[in-house]
């Protein structure tokens, strides 16, 4: 007897999910066009879709999850008119504003963080750059004081980055630059324009001439669409990102995303999922916003196919206690990768 459509339907949409699946397991690739009809997964087949994921993330990487933190160094009066962002001098907040703090609060910050299980600690600053040389000095001294003294993997986020500072963040250690790209390059100008994409690529090739892997990735609810989601983890692929942070507005009262509806947990853990099938060896991590959207699936993102998570709080925005993340990873029997000097 024939299948009712609708179930015709469902059974192939988790033969789709199982042969695309069995593909990457032995080494082949999803093509954008497939990426787009498994992000439209039906609920029902959620799931399936979820433990595929988590199938290719054990096979091409293991069973360890990625912890890492970061300190808002320097808040606010940003010259850049990102949409999403508390920070922006466009945008009315009330967020505090502060200068870059002193070399004992950034210690502190990364021994908290260490204490909170993370393994790598990213100093982060508000802004167009960091162009004055006074304050990248101190930054470079800093970060060498926290891989020597606190025993963390040291990453940074100063906005758009020469080659030559590049490179003296090499020579201190510094193992990752992160650099967003936001979202899809076809969506970037409705977000922000007082920098471009371009400016984005400039600064990410800086990094990888000066030999530093690129932390690259997004925000999710930015008023795109599930393509262009799509689009940017096929970006992050064409530009060999291999650490990739994946966040989810949290709305911020003031910016122009104020008023963006909350995206459904079952649509982000389907976003999350389908980026493991495109960047199958990546590191991809669940960051800010997760306590807020995800809520009690947060555990479903490391079961998911991600595996990595920022712990501790965000730039503006507070995070859940670090030792019910620690649990959580516990709790899945999951382990957490070392350190490595």
């Amino acid at each position: 007897m024939a299948l009712p459509t609708e179930q015709q339907t469902h059974v192939g949409s988790y033969h789709k999910i199982l042969s695309i699946t069995d593909r990457i397991l032995n080494g082949g690739e999803i093509t954008k066009e497939e990426a787009i009809e498994l992000i439209h997964t039906p609920d029902e087949d959620t799931m399936i879709l979820l433990a595929m994921a988590d199938k290719i993330k054990q096979h091409f990487n293991d069973n360890s999850v990625d912890i890492c933190a970061i300190v808002n160094a320097r808040s606010g009066k940003c010259p850049e008119n990102c949409k999403f962002c508390a920070q922006s001098a466009h945008h009315s907040t009330g967020v505090q504003e502060y200068p870059f703090m002193d070399d004992d609060s950034l210690l502190e910050a990364a021994k908290k963080a260490k204490e909170a299980g993370a393994i790598r600690f990213s100093i982060v600053t508000s802004g167009r750059n960091t162009s004055n040389p006074n304050e990248f000095n101190q930054i470079l001294r800093v970060l060498k004081q926290i891989r020597e003294e606190v025993g963390l993997e040291i990453c940074c986020s100063l906005g758009l980055l020469t080659y030559e500072q590049a490179l003296q963040l090499k020579e201190v250690g510094v193992t990752r630059y992160h650099s967003n790209i936001e979202t899809a390059p076809s969506h970037f100008p409705d977000i922000c324009t007082t920098h471009s994409y371009e400016d984005k690529m400039f600064t990410i090739d800086n990094a990888k001439k000066a030999g530093i892997r690129v932390c690259s990735g997004g925000i999710l609810g930015l008023n795109e669409t599930l393509e262009q989601r799509v689009e940017m983890a096929f970006e992050l692929k064409r530009l060999n990102i291999d650490s990739i942070p994946l966040n989810i507005l949290n709305p911020i009262k003031g910016t122009p995303f104020e008023d963006n509806k909350a995206l459904k947990p079952m649509e982000i853990l389907r976003t999350f999922a389908v980026f493991r099938f495109i960047l199958p060896k990546a590191l991809i991590r669940t960051a800010g916003g997760r306590e807020v959207n995800l809520r009690d699936l947060q555990s479903y993102a490391l079961k998911g196919g991600l595996n990595g998570i920022m712990v501790g709080g965000y730039l503006t925005t507070g995070g859940r206690s670090p030792q019910d993340d620690l649990q959580m990873i516990d709790d899945l029997e999951l382990t957490r990768t070392a350190v490595q000097l």
